[in-house]
């Protein structure tokens, strides 16, 4: 199956890593690959304490929020390659590109490639793709899509990003 959690609203990590605590509970390997991530996310930690979890970021210390570096590129090139090898290895039962769609909006990877991996996905694999902006074409190919849509934030108030919540 492959699910999708994109929008402008907060959220569509956490339900990636939400659904991800779930499999790992009841058994499944995951494998969580982060794009445009390099920072030391709480969940980082927690989650390298789950022995059938496996994540990796694939990005520099930043989030991305400019125009890309060739750095970002090549980061983003070399864990989609590796991804590619894991799903064709069928070594996980669920695998999450959390801000794919971000990875595509930027440049990061081509659209293209990201549509032949998910057509070239074992039918018993749990794709999860997260991320702004998804684009139509993986919407339309799509099992499951979740938009969340940011209602209300405190961001607008002046809140910034807190440890242990957004980040």
């Amino acid at each position: 199956m492959i699910q999708v959690y994109t929008g402008n609203g907060k959220g569509k990590t956490t339900a990636a890593l939400g659904l991800s605590l779930r499999a790992a509970g009841s058994g499944l390997k995951v494998y969580i690959g982060q794009f445009a991530k390099g920072k030391p996310y709480g969940e980082l930690k927690a989650l390298k304490k789950i022995k059938n979890i496996q994540i990796e970021q694939f990005g520099r210390n930043c989030f991305i929020k400019r125009t890309p570096r060739a750095k970002d590129i090549e980061l983003a090139k070399k864990g989609f390659e590796k991804i590619k090898k894991i799903i064709a290895k069928r070594l996980y039962d669920v695998v999450v590109l959390d801000e794919i769609s971000i990875a595509i909006r930027l440049k990061l990877l081509e659209l293209k490639d990201v549509i032949d991996i998910i057509k070239k996905a074992p039918k018993n694999l749990e794709l999860i793709l997260t991320g702004r902006y998804a684009p139509r074409e993986i919407l339309k190919i799509a099992d499951l899509v979740s938009e969340i849509k940011e209602v209300k934030h405190y961001f607008k108030k002046g809140i910034k990003a807190r440890k242990g919540i957004e980040f």
